[in-house]
């Protein structure tokens, strides 16, 4: 190569297009419009992060009492026992040591159910409410139609959820 092809014409300015107040506004407007674009698809992005880890944290929690309501279903048949136990004690047996333990243990197993949120859903009396109730018996009952005039067994909620419905009997006519 030649001394002449390195030459640079350092005179010659680029071609620059002539531009008019008309031309700046426009390319102006563009870039708001731009920004105006960009920031929304932001805060699109930010609420959709928002809900993203509210839906998460949501479903961690109901993750963990899922797991919590299986152990707490596999309890209740035990304080089921207990609570027949109690209602069944011969007199002969009810004042001696051996039995206020016993109730005491009961009473243990309620504290923590309670403290876990387990609740017994109050049944006799109440109109039948298959949400509730599980109907295994229908017995003629004067005045009693749609009530529930026995619980067979104590049915209990977790929170707002059913975590096992009372077995009852209900009344017809």
């Amino acid at each position: 190569m030649s001394e002449e092809q390195h030459i640079v014409d350092t005179d010659a300015e680029p071609q620059a297009a002539p531009q008019t107040a008309e031309d700046l506004q426009a390319r102006l407007a563009q870039a708001e419009a731009q920004a105006a674009e960009y920031k929304d698809q932001w805060l699109r992005a930010a609420a959709d992060y928002k809900n993203y880890k509210r839906r998460a944290e949501i479903e961690r929690a109901e993750l963990i009492r899922s797991a919590s309501s299986a152990l707490l279903l596999k309890l209740l048949p035990v304080m089921d026992d207990f609570e027949r136990a109690i209602a069944n004690i011969p007199a002969e047996v009810a004042d001696t040591a051996w039995w206020g333990g016993t109730q005491l243990i009961a009473q243990k197993l309620r504290t923590i159910l309670e403290s876990e949120g387990v609740k017994p859903i109050e049944a006799l009396g109440a109109d039948f409410d298959p949400t509730q109730h599980e109907a295994v018996l229908y017995e003629e009952a004067e005045g009693q139609d749609g009530k529930v005039i026995e619980e067979l067994q104590k049915g209990y909620r977790l929170g707002e959820r059913v975590l096992r419905p009372s077995m009852v009997k209900v009344g017809r006519g």
